[in-house]
């Protein structure tokens, strides 16, 4: 029999117990269920305040009709405890009338879109959702496509900074279209921290609705001959350059237009970067909002109101350097596009963001406090991970009609062909864990997946983008048919592709998935073959594949190369991954999906992969910079050669 808080937590959508990857039933500790009930303001450490938060969320979740509801199109939809005359005015201006009985479901809705609902004196939205998003099927019907995985800050500039720039991102994809490409998947171009120039990871921003600056182009006198990205100071070169730029004339006109249609989310990052930088410098790097002044900690204070107004030439920096991002993006999308394109670029939506970011402080009720995303133990990592970051509070996305939501989604589908999920399982559920535990003392919180999918294929329709889903992992119950049936398109990566010991056929990877020979977080092909995963691994003691287990695998990988027809005689020495590259693409392009993205690192053979899962500062994360510059970097003849077997392949 359940306790309180048991009850308690399950009634917040907290899972009680959890399967391991041993397939063994754990339960979560009364410790771990009081702290994350605390942290979502639903205090659980006393019988008293179990039953005051009873009350509390029976109460909130009686109060009607939310702020936002979500229905099917051409489906009915049942109102709970609605009953009297409606009316419902559609996007496109029409009006629909009619009277709900006890017990009724209102009829069907032909038109999807945010439309507005009043039943009595009661009035909110209903966003109308296709069941399924803009798919594969939609753009090529049943032609097989191809294209390139890259991290942007990775390619070469042709104007130097540093850098990888949107500008670059253009001429990549105008070359990758020379080539046969119809997609460009790019890393997460989300706002990192303009008043703290040593952060740069990806997929920990500080706002995912607003853009990362260090990609505007803008040529800076920044030394780029290394390897590894030096972030502090190439980004330290490129503020001072945008600096430069900002004073010197520009499109007032284009520009104040952005600012005003950009809102209040584009005028309170701009705000709260202006304020970063502040107090950075005043209180000796620290850059956590939590930690600034309290005056300062509310968007909405009257101290925050006349800092912008004392510091209204900041701010416009701010928005002006979203402007420039904004453009840039758009010009290297519409160049992807009339390069011939079929989709262009695909944008990378991370799974949170850092507590200590411009989305934390500007939608502080919309944003879990308290708990980190993580992941529970698994093989690979027995006391389980925590990420450092944040996302979307359930209840409070709730109460304010998903608006954080929907603004993300825009924002990142607003110069794009197509996104990338991460972590597509945190549209269900996410493993939180509270501050001050361990990684394995958390739980998952689960999350309102049929809204957030039913507004994903709304946004994906109108926007005409497809959906990918990183959904490598174990996922809820039930969960892939439900992507499946909404047209979210998983991922089918090689290495996981396996039948026992064996590598499966790539005619039998599922249709309406994406295909890649490897991820961003996985080795690269060559490096795989060559040992590099493991060398790193040994070095820093981290669990992984031996060698022994690699020399096996080796053959077996090779040996459905040869059944693929990617492949022809005996297996190449350990030493020679660039041979497997070659027969890695063509294997690729062999894939029954109908879209093939390739990593650039595979493309050119290259053995180190850009990032290595629990690690920071031990591995060159996020740092490396490719070979060759952006707009010839396909143009070597191996590289050429490997993008026309791809392309062959996709083609037969």
């Amino acid at each position: 029999m359940n306790s309180p808080l048991r009850e308690l937590a399950e009634a917040a959508g907290i899972e009680v117990s959890w399967r391991d990857v041993d397939g063994h039933d754990q339960i979560v500790s009364d410790e771990s269920l009081a702290a994350l009930l605390g942290a979502l303001d639903l205090p659980a450490n006393s019988d008293r305040q179990i039953s005051e938060s009873h009350r509390h969320l029976r109460a909130e979740t009686s109060e009607g009709l939310p702020s936002l509801m979500t229905a099917n199109l051409n489906e009915p939809t049942y109102l709970k405890e609605c009953m009297g005359f409606y009316n419902i005015r559609l996007e496109s201006g029409a009006l629909i009338e009619g009277r709900l009985e006890e017990g009724e479901s209102l009829p069907p809705i032909l038109e999807a879109g945010y439309h507005k609902f009043a039943i009595g004196d009661v009035e909110t939205t209903i966003a109308v959702a296709p069941k399924r998003a803009f798919t594969l099927s939609d753009v090529v019907q049943h032609r097989k496509i191809w294209g390139l995985a890259v991290q942007l800050y990775s390619l070469r500039p042709k104007g130097g900074g540093g850098i990888g720039d949107f500008s670059a991102l253009g001429s990549f994809a105008k070359q990758a279209a020379t080539h046969g490409a119809d997609a460009v998947a790019i890393s997460p171009v989300h706002a990192q921290f303009a008043g703290d120039i040593t952060r740069y990871g990806p997929y920990a921003p500080s706002n995912r609705a607003a853009y990362n600056v260090w990609h505007i182009t803008e040529p800076s006198d920044f030394d780029e001959s290394e390897a590894l990205i030096d972030w502090p100071a190439a980004s330290a070169a490129k503020l001072k350059a945008l600096r430069a730029s900002f004073d010197a004339p520009f499109d007032r006109e284009a520009f104040d237009t952005f600012r005003r249609l950009g809102g209040p989310g584009l005028e309170r990052h701009a705000i709260f970067e202006a304020l970063q930088t502040s107090f950075f410098a005043q209180l000796g790097g620290l850059n956590d909002w939590r930690q600034w002044p309290e005056v300062y900690r509310d968007p909405e204070s009257a101290a925050v109101e006349r800092f912008r107004q004392e510091n209204s030439r900041e701010v416009e920096f701010h928005c002006y350097l979203q402007f420039r991002a904004d453009e840039g993006l758009r010009v290297a999308q519409q160049t992807a596009r009339d390069s011939g394109m079929k989709i262009g670029l695909i944008a990378d939506l991370a799974v949170g963001t850092d507590h200590a970011g411009s989305h934390s402080w500007s939608r502080q009720t919309e944003i879990l406090r308290g708990l980190e995303i993580g992941a529970p133990p698994d093989a690979i990592n027995r006391e389980g991970q925590s990420w450092g970051i944040t996302s979307f509070s359930p209840r409070g996305l709730a109460a304010s009609g998903y608006a954080a939501f929907i603004e993300m989604l825009r924002h990142a589908l607003r110069h794009a062909g197509g996104v990338r999920i991460d972590h597509v399982m945190g549209l269900a559920r996410l493993w939180l864990i509270p501050n001050g535990l361990g990684s394995s003392q958390g739980a998952y919180l689960k999350l309102p997946a049929t809204d957030l999918i039913r507004l994903i294929t709304l946004e994906s329709v109108r926007h005409q983008a497809i959906v990918l889903g990183e959904d490598l992992g174990t996922l809820p119950h039930g969960f892939q048919d439900r992507l499946d049936e909404a047209g979210i398109a998983g991922l089918r990566v090689m290495w996981f592709e396996r039948d026992g010991a064996q590598f499966t056929p790539p005619w039998r990877w599922t249709k309406t998935a994406v295909a890649m020979t490897s991820t961003h977080d996985l080795p690269t092909v060559a490096g795989w073959w060559q040992g590099s995963d493991i060398a790193w691994r040994e070095k820093l003691h981290m669990a992984g594949d031996s060698a022994e287990d690699r020399a096996v695998d080796r053959g077996e990988l090779w040996r459905a190369f040869q059944n693929s027809g990617a492949a022809t005689g005996s297996m190449p020495g350990e030493h020679d991954g660039s041979i497997v590259a070659d027969a890695a693409c063509a294997h690729l392009g062999h894939a029954a999906c109908t879209l093939a993205l390739l990593p650039i690192e595979d493309a050119l053979g290259l053995a180190d992969q850009p990032n290595l899962p629990g690690t920071t500062d031990e591995h060159p994360n996020w740092r490396r910079r490719l070979p060759n510059m952006a707009d010839d970097i396909l143009s070597q003849p191996d590289v050429a050669a490997r993008l026309a077997a791809l392309h062959e392949a996709r083609s037969q």
